[in-house]
């Protein structure tokens, strides 16, 4: 069986853990989110494909569910003792020698699908890894800052390191607005420095439209027997994953059957605040608005969790079919019951 994962950092990444056990004979192949990609210290930082391989590859501190086990902080203290920032994104020294290798690599003029290969070849995750595009794509967030915040400031940038890209459409960035200033900044700084205390008032996936599938994104699509969507953030992770032109028409069309898990239980995330950059897009916090967000054209069937086993009835009334069992990532067996569950759908709705 073939089968094709939209995956972004943790929950995606724990969700195929769970697929691997559930499916051991499987060719898998996962295409990642890059829209969380950020250039930090001179180097270009993937934490959602570094959190995929990390944890595929044995070497993911498991108790964050990001960066490497048995970290130290060293350098990063020697930085902020020159004062040099930011200081709220943590990169241990573990960590920070994939970042040297990655950034080496694409100065020398390999595209990043290329050089996650090759980053592969020493975690050997047990998954072929593609990043989403080897174009620069990073997501933006429209807030706004309360006054005195340092990011509010007319010299302040949008965490992205050298050059970000032009500020969200409509997002008036370093203009006043009343109680505070509006701008668009990177979403690693909403989401690890601000912790998503303030509104998320739009969600721009910066440089997506002018950017092309990475090589063996749409061949793999082609080739799929199956297609699912773990419980990752519905807007970030996937949501930018299909932003890049020619993926979401790519599944849609494709013929084979697309199973997504909801990342919402009980009218709340399972982890992190996805609940925050659903209200931009104008989506409710449920397991049945997260569905109909996907769509009848993208989706097939849908898993919810038993305590949302109402939504069921609804969701299908949108022309998608759903189960309710057990989403709760507990653990390696929970998780690959949960993807046991979601290939046993897509069997039942490849046979209809």
């Amino acid at each position: 069986m073939r089968i094709v994962v939209l995956a972004g950092g943790i929950g995606g990444a724990r969700f195929l853990r769970g697929l691997k056990r559930a499916a051991p004979d499987a060719d898998i192949t996962v295409i990642g989110n890059t829209g969380d990609d950020i250039h930090l210290f001179g180097l270009k930082v993937c934490p959602d494909l570094d959190t995929v391989m990390y944890t595929l590859g044995g070497g993911i501190d498991e108790e964050r569910g990001w960066g490497r086990t048995d970290e130290s902080f060293r350098l990063k203290e020697e930085l902020a003792a020159y004062g040099v920032g930011p200081g709220w994104f943590g990169l241990g020294d573990r960590d920070f020698a994939t970042h040297i290798v990655r950034t080496q690599m694409l100065a020398a003029g390999y595209p990043l699908s290329a050089v996650t290969q090759a980053l592969c070849e020493r975690w050997q995750p047990g998954v072929r890894l593609i990043p989403m595009t080897d174009d620069r794509v990073e997501t933006h967030v429209a807030v706004t800052l309360p006054d005195g915040d340092p990011a509010a400031g007319p010299s302040a940038g949008s965490g992205a390191g050298e050059n970000p890209p032009d500020s969200a459409p409509g997002s008036a960035a370093g203009s006043a607005s009343g109680s505070g200033t509006r701008r668009a900044i990177h979403f690693q700084e909403y989401w690890v420095r601000l912790r998503a205390s303030v509104p998320a008032e739009a969600v721009v996936p910066v440089g997506a439209e002018q950017a092309k599938p990475a090589p063996g994104v749409l061949e793999a699509i082609a080739a799929a027997d199956v297609i699912l969507f773990p419980p990752s953030n519905p807007v970030v992770s996937i949501g930018t994953i299909l932003s890049v032109p020619g993926i979401r028409e790519a599944i849609a069309e494709a013929g084979m059957p697309v199973v997504g898990l909801s990342p919402i239980v009980g009218d709340a995330p399972v982890r992190g605040m996805a609940d925050k950059v659903l209200a931009a897009v104008g989506v409710e916090s449920t397991a049945r608005a997260v569905a109909e967000h996907y769509g009848s054209g993208l989706l097939d069937g849908w898993l919810v969790d038993t305590v949302d086993a109402a939504a069921v009835e609804h969701v299908e009334e949108a022309g998608i079919r759903c189960r309710a069992v057990p989403l709760m990532m507990t653990g390696i067996d929970a998780t690959a019951r949960m993807a046991r569950e979601a290939i046993a759908l897509a069997e039942e709705v490849q046979a209809v």
